[in-house]
């Protein structure tokens, strides 16, 4: 497939890296010469300097006979515009496009996006993505990670293991053994910074982070096994009043009446808009950092503080400051991904990456054909793939320990019709089921030829 990806930043690059690695044909695109040199010399890519709108730069990328255009750069109109650029001048049949202004993203204006308008295909929100992730992280507060699969009655947990998890140094089959009935399987394992799908006879150790596949209705007890209480999360003050913190504070507003939710926002006139949108939550104007302010929003007694300013620096003090003072959870949102090994340390109890939950979100519109779902883990070293069974597929009919997958595959969780079942090796995999899979990234085309799906574009 002939890709070109406008905007060489963190997400451009990502999903460069990604598919390129899957030896698709990609041009990356930016106007700052910089950030094209380091794609071109550190990825297997080709790089052009320009503006991603202008057409001149466009054919020079190759647009002529390009399979799908990504539009990734800072400015939601130069996304816009290189999409129309790419149907109308070179015909290009699929085109995403990031758009970060809420307004362009309102239901009232869907039409705008029309073919006969502004022909964008895919619209990806980061702010939307990121407040959804948030909002799951909030879910599921014991985890550093979560995400739903199987139409949401499967659930990925990221757990860290602690010295008090009850289950350390068992080999995984003896788990299967000791909890026969529970619906669930640990599909990776982070050790010591190296993430792996581990053999039956592994065992866990304190300082692991693994990744388990649940069914829904068994999530409580997954987390109990694995050392983790599970507690309501009542009490939530939110720092950044922004696109992202008002789009968790409206959905709890909606989801639950009983959610008491606090804003504080250091800018007046963002906080002034975010008072106007709510109906519940209370908005306090001031500084995150204020020890002051915090204890006005009586952080000491808050079930869980979500920090998502724009600033990294910001984010990262207030979780400490706030855990110190006595909150139960801190989650916060890091841009720069090499932060992520400061969090365990300081406490943080998770941690929002935009540039993966974006990546994730693209990646699930790129695989199009059978695969539904795409989640991104860590710094791209793995994916879930969640995708139908097809009749022609090698797997189609076998066992799951028949199949001959890759070293770095596991599988999770199967849909049958209605039900969900957590696969083993007796599971049989069959036509029209959907499969969730544990994918480290260097395995993942040969996952897709198993699948027997390809990258269509229609």
């Amino acid at each position: 497939m002939k890709v070109i990806i406008c905007g060489a930043g963190q997400v451009g690059w990502q999903i460069a890296r990604q598919l390129a690695g899957e030896s698709n044909d990609v041009t990356i695109v930016d106007s700052n010469p910089e950030l094209v040199r380091r794609a071109s010399d550190t990825l297997d890519v080709r790089g052009v300097v320009g503006f991603a709108s202008h057409p001149d730069v466009l054919d020079q990328a190759g647009a002529a006979d390009c399979d799908l255009i990504i539009a990734a750069t800072y400015s939601d109109e130069v996304n816009m515009v290189t999409c129309q650029v790419a149907q109308s001048v070179f015909g290009v049949t699929r085109k995403i496009a990031r758009l970060r202004a809420q307004s362009y993203l309102a239901p009232q204006y869907s039409d705008l996006y029309r073919r006969e308008h502004l022909p964008i295909d895919v619209i990806i929100s980061p702010e939307r993505e990121v407040a959804e992730a948030a909002l799951q992280r909030l879910a599921a507060p014991a985890t550093f990670d979560t995400e739903n699969f199987l139409g949401g009655e499967a659930q990925l947990l990221g757990i860290a293991l602690d010295g008090d998890c009850p289950v350390l140094n068992t080999p995984l089959t003896q788990l299967t053994d000791l909890f026969s009935t529970l619906r669930a399987i640990v599909v990776g394992v982070r050790r010591e910074g190296r993430l792996f799908a581990p053999e039956p006879g592994d065992q866990l150790f304190e300082g692991d982070q693994i990744y388990v596949f649940s069914h829904a209705k068994d999530t409580d007890r997954t987390l109990e096994i694995f050392g983790k209480a599970t507690r309501k999360q009542e009490r939530i003050v939110i720092i950044g009043g922004g696109n992202v913190g008002l789009g968790v504070a409206r959905a709890l507003e909606a989801r639950n009446d009983k959610i008491r939710a606090k804003v504080v926002e250091k800018n007046r006139a963002i906080a002034e808009k975010a008072a106007d949108a709510l109906e519940r939550t209370i908005v306090l104007n001031g500084d995150g950092l204020s020890a002051e302010l915090l204890e006005e929003a009586n952080i000491s007694r808050a079930d869980a503080v979500l920090a998502v300013t724009d600033d990294d620096k910001t984010n990262i003090l207030v979780s400490v400051r706030a855990k110190q003072a006595g909150c139960k959870m801190a989650i916060t949102l890091v841009n720069d991904p090499t932060l992520a090994t400061l969090m365990a340390p300081l406490d943080i109890d998770a941690y929002i990456n935009p540039r993966a939950t974006t990546v994730s979100s693209i990646l699930r519109h790129i695989r199009h054909g059978r695969v539904q779902g795409v989640y991104s883990i860590g710094d791209a070293e793995a994916e879930v793939i969640e995708a139908q069974v097809m009749g022609t597929s090698p797997i189609t009919g076998k066992l799951v320990r028949e199949v001959d997958f890759p070293e770095g595959v596991l599988v999770g969780a199967l849909k049958k019709g209605n039900e969900v079942v957590i696969a083993r090796g007796t599971t049989r995999i069959e036509e029209g089921d959907t499969i969730a899979m544990f994918v480290l990234a260097a395995d993942v085309p040969e996952v897709e030829r198993l699948l027997q799906v390809t990258i269509d574009f229609f």
